[in-house]
């Protein structure tokens, strides 16, 4: 078993852009990857933090190179950005990422429902099978074991989440604020939640498919702007939470300078929680324009994970045993010493 990625930790969103997959595409990507030499079984993982393949081999340097060469379409890797993990190392990130400790938001809960996402795709794609069902299967059910037997998801939990409070921060507070969020998939929903929840009354969401703007303004007590009319609203709105599966900029300095316009030098917040990136970076160069990115939440996510730091021991623990316990059977046997665990 090995695992091959890059995630925030190891990469800018700069580099994390270039191969990201959207949740559409990852069925074929994952049959992409399946049908090169040496690679047995493989799932791929694609978030706005992280990219990463879980494949099975007999040839791991093999089967490695041929993953990079099959990414490369997107752009040379810089080496420093790339982590591999095999046998007990793989099994255990894995467990890691289940469980939210991997994530840039400590016990963020997003990342377990992407996981499945993604394993669910690749088994519809027919890119598993029994080594790679037994070991997702076993995963899942450790990472809810780590969520309901430890409080590490007591605070901001998602991405989304800490970008509502980052915004809550930086204008002291959501009350009489008008937000505008642009997206309606997993990110933009839990975001727009956690907006309603920390006291913005005044939501507006956008999206392509207008069918899913209404479904998620009704839940949140918003309304709905037509994807092809937000722009003109810029004017009215305080701060912009964009989250889209876009391959390209949505937002550009040429549409804001004109949106600024009409403002009368009041400030404009835009919080970009999509990868690729939908707002140009450029845009943070006009006057009273405030952008943030999605590697601008690890402000917030230190904050988070000094205050879990006594979960996290617990969490760590937990999954040493899972991982000692489960290792003959789901990674590389001759590897994997074995410990016993209360």
């Amino acid at each position: 078993m090995v695992c091959l990625g890059l995630n925030y930790k190891t990469a800018p969103v700069e580099v994390r852009e270039r191969f990201a997959v959207s949740k559409g595409k990852l069925k074929e990507r994952a049959i992409q990857l399946r049908s090169l030499p040496s690679v047995e079984e493989c799932v791929l993982l694609s978030t706005c933090n992280r990219t990463e393949v879980y494949f099975w081999t007999t040839d791991s340097d093999a089967a490695t190179q041929y993953i990079l060469e099959s990414f490369l379409g997107q752009g040379e890797i810089p080496a420093a950005s790339l982590y591999r993990y095999e046998g007990s190392e793989a099994l255990s990130h894995m467990a890691r990422v289940a469980s939210g400790l991997d994530s840039m938001v400590i016990g963020e809960t997003e990342i377990f429902g992407q996981l499945k996402d993604a394993y669910f795709s690749a088994l519809e794609a027919g890119t598993t099978a029994k080594l790679a069902n037994r070991t997702f299967q076993r995963i899942f059910t450790l990472g809810k074991k780590v969520r309901s037997s430890t409080h590490i998801t007591a605070g901001p939990t998602s991405v989304g989440a800490a970008a509502v409070q980052l915004a809550g921060d930086v204008l002291g507070g959501l009350g009489g604020t008008r937000v505008l969020v642009v997206g309606a998939g997993d990110v933009a929903r839990s975001t727009a939640q956690s907006l309603r929840s920390r006291g913005a009354e005044n939501i507006f969401v956008a999206n392509r498919s207008f069918d899913r703007a209404v479904e998620l303004a009704s839940k949140v007590g918003g309304s709905v702007i037509r994807f092809s009319e937000w722009i003109p609203y810029l004017e009215q709105i305080d701060i912009v939470i964009v989250s889209t599966a876009s391959p390209v900029y949505v937002v550009s300095p040429q549409v804001l300078r004109q949106a600024m316009r009409g403002r009368a030098g009041r400030p404009l917040f835009l919080i970009d929680l999509s990868v690729p990136r939908n707002v140009d970076p450029e845009c943070a160069e006009l006057s009273n324009v405030h952008l943030y990115d999605i590697d601008d939440m690890e402000s917030m996510a230190v904050e988070t994970r000094r205050s879990r730091m006594a979960e996290i021991a617990q969490c760590e623990e937990i999954i040493r045993c899972w991982v000692a316990e489960n290792a003959a059977d789901l990674a590389s046997p001759a590897s994997w010493p074995q410990s016993a665990c209360l």
